[in-house]
């Protein structure tokens, strides 16, 4: 069947878009507790950072390994599954009584996140028909944007009226309704009898976690040597890793889609974007601080039309992907990005808040008009069967794209750039490439109105 029958296919959206929305939000709202929680359990600042470090890293860690693991054993039960852990860690989170226990119960939710999150893109291609996909990626993608903008509005609430152990309980009621609507409503996916690699899994969480964990040591300027050695061993396992993957018939770590030109150039171009969106985002609150002398609620005010520009313009760009190439629409929108990015680098400190506005605005357009269709490329391009493995690599792919963000602009922080324009021109030319990449992408594959 192309896609799910209604009423069904909508009371599925519903539970994929609340399983999305208490990710992100759970991924985020935290920042907003870290100082109440440090006074609170009587820890250092930096130790509370771990709170949120934590939780990404085992993100990035295993999601790819889960996806492997939900096409063996149903796309439907492992999301289920990890839904179920996620609640059961989020009153764990709610419950600890010092930080030890509170980093061991988010690193069982970020598990269960993992779960629910590297299969939810393969769930989305068989919940919607082939001619609505890129209209499915577009509403999942305003649910990330929403729920981003969401988070730390929600956080300031809670901590407002109650303690900061209710942070980590707010998005249980979103997961119990997920999990009770999509009990019924998302597709059964048959699960493949191929055997799960799972040395090939450890050494996929051993390569993403001490690659990225020894960049952001080296970012931060904590002893060079340890975070050098750290990276090192990583790429020496990645390359074992990959070596092994290449043998396999269905990989851990998707080679066989990678080696696709198309899902390559994509992934490269996704990467870029990410980099350099975190980069810039993470600067601007230190440039309009130190240099325009903005308040924190004005900074806030300053950040949020990227956001919103992304959630307007991704619903469009995904329902224009089922009729235009990606390659196109992503051309186009991350020429409007780096157009932006431009000329908020060179932006003068006398600026009004409509320039900052509107510049803002359409970077968060062209983001959005990048995202959505090549989400929709990714995950249409691969074979159904390995759908989860080409979700598992999109969200994979972003996470480690925002983590080495964030440890370009601790190491432009250190060398005194992180607060000037430096960034925004970075930024600029990671867009420049990544619309590159997505022209490339024209002659490779045909419009969608001509795929089957």
């Amino acid at each position: 069947m192309d896609g799910l029958p209604t009423p069904r296919r909508y009371l599925a959206i519903f539970a994929i878009s609340c399983g999305t929305a208490l990710n992100v939000i759970d991924g985020a709202i935290p920042n907003v507790a870290l100082p109440t929680i440090a006074r609170d359990l009587g820890i250092a600042p930096s130790a509370a950072v771990l709170i949120v470090s934590v939780y990404q890293l085992v993100l990035v860690m295993t999601l790819l390994p889960f996806s492997a693991l939900g096409s063996r054993i149903g796309l439907r039960r492992l999301y289920q599954y990890g839904q179920c852990l996620f609640i059961g860690s989020a009153l764990m989170c709610f419950f600890a009584p010092n930080l030890p226990l509170l980093l061991a119960a988010r690193t069982l939710q970020a598990l269960g996140a993992a779960a629910a999150l590297s299969v939810s893109s393969a769930l989305v291609r068989s919940i919607y028909p082939a001619a609505q996909l890129g209209r499915g990626m577009g509403i999942n993608s305003v649910v990330v944007a929403s729920a981003a903008a969401l988070a730390p509005i929600m956080g300031g609430f809670i901590l407002a009226v109650a303690s900061w152990h209710w942070v980590f309980a707010a998005t249980i009621p979103l997961a119990l309704l997920s999990l009770a609507v999509g009990q019924r409503s998302l597709p059964d996916i048959p699960a493949q009898q191929d055997r799960y690699d799972l040395p090939g899994a450890l050494l996929c969480a051993l390569t993403f976690g001490l690659v990225i964990s020894g960049s952001l040591s080296l970012s931060q300027g904590e002893s060079p040597p340890t975070g050098l050695s750290i990276v090192a061993l990583g790429i020496v396992i990645g390359i074992v890793f990959i070596r092994r993957e290449l043998r396999e018939s269905v990989p851990t770590l998707p080679v066989d889609l990678l080696a696709r030109p198309v899902l390559a150039l994509s992934i490269l171009g996704a990467s870029l974007a990410f980099i350099g969106s975190m980069t810039f985002i993470l600067s601007l609150p230190f440039r309009l601080h130190e240099h325009f002398g903005f308040s924190p609620g004005e900074i806030g005010a300053a950040i949020a039309p990227w956001p919103l520009g992304m959630m307007v313009m991704a619903p469009i760009a995904g329902m224009l992907s089922d009729r235009f190439h990606a390659g196109l629409l992503g051309g186009i929108g991350m020429g409007m990005a780096t157009l932006g990015l431009l000329l908020l680098a060179t932006m003068p400190t006398t600026a009004s808040d409509w320039s900052i506005t509107w510049r803002m605005a359409l970077c968060g357009a062209g983001y959005g008009m990048f995202l959505s269709p090549n989400a929709r490329l990714i995950v249409s391009a691969a074979p159904l069967a390995r759908a989860a493995s080409a979700g598992g690599l999109i969200s994979t792919n972003r996470l480690v794209g925002q983590a080495l963000g964030a440890a370009l602009l601790a190491a432009l922080l250190t060398l005194g750039h992180g607060s000037d324009s430096t960034p925004a021109f970075i930024a600029a030319a990671l867009g420049f490439c990544a619309a590159i990449c997505s022209v490339a992408r024209l002659r490779l594959l045909p419009a969608p109105a001509t795929e089957r």
